[in-house]
Formats: C-alpha cells, sequence, structure tokens
C-alpha cells in the first residue's frame, strides 16, 4: 500500500499530468506535491482547491442521489442523525469515517487548457483530504485520469 509520495509519483506517471498534492480540505494546507503548481505555488494552491473542496463536501444539495440528507426526516420519520457529526469548534457537518464515505467522490474544474481532477479519499480517521490532479487538456485522458486516480486513493495509506 503506497503512501503520500509513492502515489503522487504514480499521478505524474498519467498522461499529460502536469502536477499533483494531496490537500486536507480542513486546514487548507499541502500534506505533499510534486511536479508544478497551477499558478506556481502549491500552498495557495491547496489553500484555494480546499475552499471548493470543503464547500462542496459540506454541500447537502450534492450528496449521493438517493441517501438521505443531513436533517431530513428518513422514512420512518426520525431525523437521520448519522449524516451529522459535531467538530472541534462544535458546528455541524457532514460525518465521515470509516462507515461513511465523504458524500462526494470527485470534482472536475475545466479550464480552457486544462483539468483540476480532486478526489476525496476515504480515511479511518475523518476523511478530510482529496487528491488534487493538475491534467493537460491537449495531453491528458480525463476518463483515465478519473479510474486511476479512484484505484490509487483507495490504496493511499496516511499514517
Amino acid at each position: 500500500m503506497p503512501g503520500i509520495d509513492e502515489s503522487l509519483l504514480e499521478a505524474m506517471r498519467l498522461p499529460g499530468a502536469r502536477g499533483a498534492s494531496l490537500v486536507d480540505w480542513i486546514s487548507g494546507l499541502a500534506l505533499g506535491a510534486v511536479g508544478d503548481a497551477p499558478g506556481g505555488d502549491w500552498e495557495a494552491t491547496a489553500a484555494e482547491t480546499a475552499e471548493l473542496a470543503r464547500h462542496v463536501a459540506e454541500s447537502g444539495s450534492l450528496a449521493a442521489a438517493g441517501a438521505p440528507q443531513a436533517g431530513k426526516a428518513t422514512k420512518a420519520g426520525e431525523a437521520d442523525r448519522a449524516d451529522q457529526a459535531t467538530g472541534a469548534d462544535g458546528a455541524t457537518g457532514p460525518a465521515v469515517g470509516p462507515e461513511k464515505e465523504p458524500p462526494v467522490e470527485d470534482l472536475i474544474a475545466t479550464t480552457a487548457g486544462a483539468y483540476h481532477l480532486l478526489r476525496f479519499v476515504s480515511t479511518p480517521f475523518d476523511s478530510t483530504v482529496f487528491l488534487h490532479l493538475w491534467l493537460d487538456r491537449a495531453e491528458g485522458n480525463l476518463a483515465l485520469a478519473r479510474i486511476r486516480l479512484a484505484e490509487m486513493a483507495d490504496r493511499l495509506v496516511l499514517g
């Protein structure tokens, strides 16, 4: 099972890969990065993509189709408390962890010359990290990148 560095190097072997990082979407910090950074700065890129990832991950309207949403009544008429977790600051948000996957699998942002693929990673502790792959649009294969990044996320060992 590969760690952070091995996974990021594997991501860079994808056709058209320009840069890859592992980011904590709560803190906005890059836990690791290889290759070029969009805009030339991995720290700024990590903070900006973390903001996007946090917004999407905490959005109830983007939860998996058919899954009960936080605070909504279930068929049995009870509130679905399993979808809520209380953070250290007392705020509530979607629960993630070994019993629940992140509510979104991945995000794709398309620009004129590139794709930015953010793949959420399930972890045993809090699932607040994602892999970010910056892919050249002319040389890359988005479908292949999504498949390989999902495989990498499943094998990634954090610790």
